[in-house]
C-alpha cells in the first residue's frame, strides 16, 4: 500500500510539475496572445481547431452538407466498397422543392429489364467498355477500345503512398479499368497487372534529364517495358490550374526523389508550362512524335480557362493532319493534394460548365467522333457519372473517390504528409495501417458497383448502354418549384444537320448520337 501511494504521490507531482512548466512557457512565449493570455486553458482553443473537421464530419453537419463530399456519399462509397447494403432508406432527406441546380433524370415508361443469373449476357463485372477505340482515328499503331467507362484518375506516387498506389493499380487489374500514373512517373507500385495510362507533366518526371529537360529514349523505354496503353501530357489540372504540381518537401522520400530525378529536403514545384513547346502548333508537333515513337494513343489533360486555346486546338485539327487522340477535362472542383487557396477555390471552371465549353467548339468542327473525351471532377457517382456521359464523355475518371474506396476518411490531411489512414502521406508508421491486396478488392467492389448503378440508370432510360443515354433525359430544378432542360442549360439540342455560318444557332451544339 505504502508503495502505491508514493507512486501516486509521484505521478501527481509530475503531472503538477509538467502542468507548472507549461503555464511558465506560455506566459513567456510570444507567438501565440491566446496562451499568453490564457495560459494552459488556451490550448484546448487549438486543439479543437486542430479536430473541427472530425467533428463537424461525425457530429456536427447534415448528411448532405459537408464538402467536398457530403456523408451520404461517403457512405455510398464505403458500403459499396466493402459490398455492403448501400442502400438508403424512408426515401430522400433532400429538400427538392428549395433547392438550387438540382439533377434529375427522367426514367421511360418502358424500361429494360435486367440480364440475370443464368442469362446468356448476364455479366457479373458489369463490364461497360468505351463506345470508342482510342487512337483509331488517327491510326494509332496500339489503338485499342478502353474496357472500362469508369477508369482511375492521375494520382502520382508521392502525392498518395505507395501502398495506396499499389492497391489502386491492383484494384484495376481486378475489375479491368485503366490507372492514371499521375505527374510523378512509372513506379514500382504501378506495375501490379492494371494497364496504365502515363501521365507526363510539366516536369517530365520519369522521363527527364538531369537539367530536367524531357528525354525521349527514356520515355519510349519505359513506354516499352511496362504495361502503359496511352499517354496524357498534363497542360494543368483542377486543384492548381496554371501552376503547375506541388509536392511538400515533407513527403519526399530517397526513393521519391530517385524516381523523379530531383533532390530531396525542398518542396517539389513543377513548372507552370511546359519546357517542350510552348504554342499549339509546337504542342501538336510533340504529340504526333510521341505517338510515332510509341505507337500508343497520346492526349492532353487540362482544366478549362480561357476558350481561344480550344478553338486554335479544334482548328488546327480539322484538315486531320496532326491531332491528339483523347482530350480529358478536369473540373476546377477537382484536386487530391495541395494547391494554394486561391487556386482550389477560385481558378478554372466547374466541369460541367468547362466541358460544355470545349465540347462545343469541337462539336461545331464535326470533331468529337475523332476523339475520346475523359471527364474528371467529382464525377463517381452514378447520376453525375451518367450526366457526363450524356454531355459528351466517353470515359469518367473517379480521383478522390477511388481514394475513399481504398480508406480515405476525407481527412482533409493531404498537404501535411499525415493522412492518418495512410493513403496520401509517405510516413511508414500511417502507411503500415493500409494493406493493398484488400483494400484492392475494394476499389474494384466500387468501381463495378458504379458501373452497375450506371447501367441500371441507362436501362430504367430504356437503353443498354450508358452512353446511349441523351442529355434530354436531365432536368435541373432551381429552389423556386422551376426546371429547366439540361440540354437548355448547357446549350445542346437533339441532333440535327450541323448549322451553317450565319446561323443565330451556330452557338448550340447538337447532341450526337452514340453507337455501340
Amino acid at each position: 500500500m505504502r508503495d502505491n501511494a508514493l507512486m501516486l504521490l509521484w505521478a501527481g507531482g509530475g503531472l503538477l510539475a509538467v502542468v507548472a512548466l507549461t503555464v511558465l512557457y506560455d506566459l513567456l512565449q510570444k507567438r501565440h496572445a491566446i496562451l499568453r493570455n490564457f495560459p494552459l486553458i488556451g490550448h484546448f482553443r487549438y486543439w479543437l481547431e486542430a479536430l473541427g473537421p472530425e467533428l463537424r464530419q461525425y457530429i456536427v453537419t447534415a448528411n448532405d452538407e459537408e464538402r467536398p463530399f457530403s456523408r451520404d456519399e461517403r457512405r455510398w462509397v464505403y458500403a459499396s466498397a466493402k459490398q455492403e447494403n448501400n442502400y438508403f432508406g424512408f426515401g430522400t432527406d433532400n429538400d427538392l422543392e428549395r433547392s438550387s441546380n438540382y439533377l434529375i433524370l427522367k426514367h421511360s415508361a418502358f424500361p429494360l429489364t435486367a440480364p440475370r443469373q443464368g442469362d446468356a449476357d448476364y455479366d457479373p463485372a458489369h463490364a461497360v467498355p468505351c463506345v470508342k477505340r482510342m487512337g483509331a482515328a488517327r491510326g494509332r499503331q496500339h489503338a485499342f477500345r478502353p474496357a472500362s467507362i469508369v477508369n482511375i484518375s492521375g494520382m502520382s506516387f508521392g502525392s498518395l503512398s505507395a501502398a495506396a498506389v499499389e492497391a489502386l493499380n491492383r484494384g484495376a487489374a481486378l475489375c479491368g479499368c485503366l490507372h492514371n500514373t499521375g505527374e510523378g512517373g512509372v513506379a514500382p507500385y504501378h506495375l501490379h497487372g492494371g494497364e496504365l495510362i502515363w501521365q507526363i507533366g510539366t516536369g517530365y518526371f520519369g522521363c527527364r534529364r538531369a537539367d530536367g529537360s524531357f528525354d525521349r529514349e527514356r520515355l519510349v523505354d519505359t513506354v516499352e517495358s511496362t504495361a502503359v496503353r496511352a499517354l496524357e501530357i498534363k497542360l494543368s489540372q483542377g486543384a492548381k490550374p496554371g501552376l503547375g504540381g506541388v509536392l511538400p518537401a515533407a513527403k519526399i522520400t530517397r526513393e521519391i526523389a530517385r524516381i523523379r530525378g530531383i533532390d530531396r529536403g525542398r518542396d517539389c514545384i513543377s513548372p507552370a508550362a511546359h519546357s517542350t513547346f510552348s504554342n499549339v502548333d509546337s504542342m501538336l508537333d510533340f504529340v504526333e512524335d510521341l505517338a510515332l515513337a510509341t505507337g500508343v494513343p497520346v492526349g492532353i489533360k487540362s482544366a478549362v480557362g480561357e476558350e481561344s486555346f480550344w478553338i486554335e486546338l479544334a482548328d488546327a485539327m480539322v484538315d486531320g493532319q496532326r491531332g491528339v487522340d483523347f482530350i480529358t477535362i478536369d473540373g476546377g472542383e477537382g484536386g487530391t493534394g495541395a494547391g494554394p487557396r486561391a487556386f482550389t477555390d477560385h481558378v478554372a471552371l466547374p466541369f460541367k460548365v468547362g466541358f460544355a465549353r470545349v465540347y462545343k467548339i469541337f462539336a461545331q468542327r464535326d470533331l468529337t467522333e475523332r476523339i475520346v473525351f475523359i471527364g474528371s471532377g467529382k464525377l463517381g457517382f452514378p447520376e453525375v457519372g451518367l450526366l457526363a456521359l450524356a454531355m459528351g464523355c466517353d470515359l469518367i475518371n473517379v480521383g478522390r473517390e477511388a481514394m475513399m474506396a481504398v480508406g480515405c476518411i476525407q481527412a482533409q490531411r493531404c498537404h501535411t504528409g499525415h493522412c492518418p489512414t495512410g493513403v496520401a502521406t509517405q510516413n511508414r508508421w500511417l502507411m503500415h495501417g493500409l494493406e493493398p491486396t484488400s483494400k484492392a478488392v475494394r476499389l474494384a467492389n466500387y468501381v463495378t458497383v458504379l458501373r452497375k448503378e450506371l447501367l441500371q440508370l441507362a436501362r430504367a432510360c430504356g437503353v443498354d448502354h450508358p452512353s446511349k443515354v441523351g442529355l434530354e433525359r436531365f432536368e435541373i430544378l432551381d429552389a423556386e418549384l422551376g426546371s429547366r432542360p439540361a440540354s437548355e442549360v448547357f446549350g445542346y439540342r437533339p441532333t440535327r444537320a450541323a448549322p451553317e455560318p450565319g446561323d443565330p444557332d451556330r452557338g448550340i451544339v447538337t447532341v450526337r448520337l452514340r453507337a455501340q
